[in-house]
């Protein structure tokens, strides 16, 4: 089946906001548009299309996590947070520094964590970060009894904005290492306490 430019544009722009998710060139490709004549190239330049479209309004098309969605602009922000009812999850130090290593240096195995933070990682922090599909095992590492190896998630870089671990702020740049952070509310006990010595008991993480 033929379709036109401007019909291209409309069904993938709808299929965006019907699927409220990041959605790839091939899940469109093989999906809503699998009965049509159109290459990978002519979605591109559709996407493209839709992303001048939206400038300059409330809401933008970005791409994100190896695929495209619709996010109100960051401006916006601090007004519809009062849009939702329940509050952001809370997330200690302990538990995004954890994962800022794991964003850093994957894969990387629960020992190679405590090694970079000088504190035992509680086996609780590793289940929280997995529950929200934040991290993953991808493989063990071929030492005596296998440990494994922990790296983020494509839901990790959409909750995140970024589009490939590439993205990720450089680690000299405080201001971007807290920009990333950003969206994700910590307890005030926890955010500036410093840390003790190096020691064995495994870390409360305030959730």
């Amino acid at each position: 089946m033929q379709i036109n430019p401007e019909q291209l544009k409309q069904l993938i722009e709808a299929s965006l906001f019907v699927m409220a998710k990041t959605v790839s060139i091939k899940h469109l490709s093989e999906s809503v548009l699998a009965n049509f004549n159109v290459s990978r190239v002519k979605i591109k330049a559709a996407i493209d299309a839709l992303q001048q479209d939206y400038q300059g309004r409330g809401v933008e098309l970005v791409k994100v996590a190896g695929g495209y969605r619709f996010q109100s602009i960051e401006t916006l922000s601090p007004y519809l947070q009062r849009l939702w009812q329940e509050k952001a999850p809370r997330y200690s130090r302990a538990t995004l520094e954890t994962l800022a290593v794991i964003a850093y240096r994957q894969p990387v195995t629960r020992g190679d964590i405590e090694f970079v933070r000088g504190v035992a990682v509680g086996s609780h922090i590793i289940k929280s970060l997995s529950d929200r599909h934040w991290i993953k095992i991808v493989g063990h590492k071929e030492v005596p009894g296998r440990p494994a190896l922990y790296a983020t998630t494509n839901e990790f870089l959409a909750y995140f904005g970024l589009d490939t671990i590439a993205d990720l702020p450089a680690l000299s740049d405080a201001e971007s290492l807290a920009a990333l952070f950003s969206g994700v509310t910590r307890p005030e006990t926890d955010i500036d306490a410093p840390e003790s010595a190096p020691k064995t008991t495994e870390e409360s993480t305030n959730e």
